[in-house]
């Protein structure tokens, strides 16, 4: 069962303080999530850019501080979101996918990395089309992490299948 707001915001405390439609606005990541078609894949990409200006040249353990960060703020923000929009992890979040994509390039950034080594952009967009096939068929058991309750469950499936994108990138760069 899914815990209350009251409960949930125990974790969140400064929840309280972001007004309802900055929280929808943030889930939604403005106009991208209210696109018709393709908001996940539209978010997706808003999240290489993310990767672009903030991860690109972090050593390991900062990008995983800033990833952890950002999948605190981001469960907040879009189990609030769900339970505004009274909505079950609805397209129009794409905060999720937005922070997740980061995480498929980890390991491959900064001067000596495989991005800089490998051409840069093809394996950007590889990348990205790796994340969005393990985020829509949800192979692996992901589908079942989407059950977990509120924002938890809305933000670790995609983080699973950016894990899975990350390693079967990894794979493809070191066999081809």
């Amino acid at each position: 069962m899914r815990p209350h707001l009251s409960n949930f915001r125990r974790y969140y405390p400064w929840l309280h303080f972001v007004p309802r439609t900055a929280v929808i606005e943030l889930a939604t990541l403005g106009a991208v999530g209210r696109f018709k078609r393709a908001p996940g894949t539209l978010g997706s990409l808003a999240g290489i850019f993310f990767y672009c200006l903030l991860f690109y040249k972090l050593d390991p353990l900062s990008f995983l501080l800033l990833n952890g960060v950002c999948a605190y703020l981001a469960i907040g923000i879009c189990d609030a979101a769900e339970q505004h929009l009274q909505m079950r992890d609805p397209g129009m979040i794409v905060l999720d996918e937005f922070v997740a994509v980061p995480l498929v390039f980890f390991g491959m950034g900064g001067h000596q990395g495989l991005i800089h080594q490998n051409a840069g952009w093809p394996i950007l967009l590889l990348g990205f089309g790796l994340f969005r096939i393990f985020d829509i068929i949800k192979p692996f058991g992901i589908k079942k992490l989407q059950n977990l309750p509120g924002g938890i469950g809305c933000v670790v499936d995609d983080y699973a299948a950016a894990i899975a994108a990350c390693v079967c990138l990894h794979a493809i760069i070191f066999y081809f």
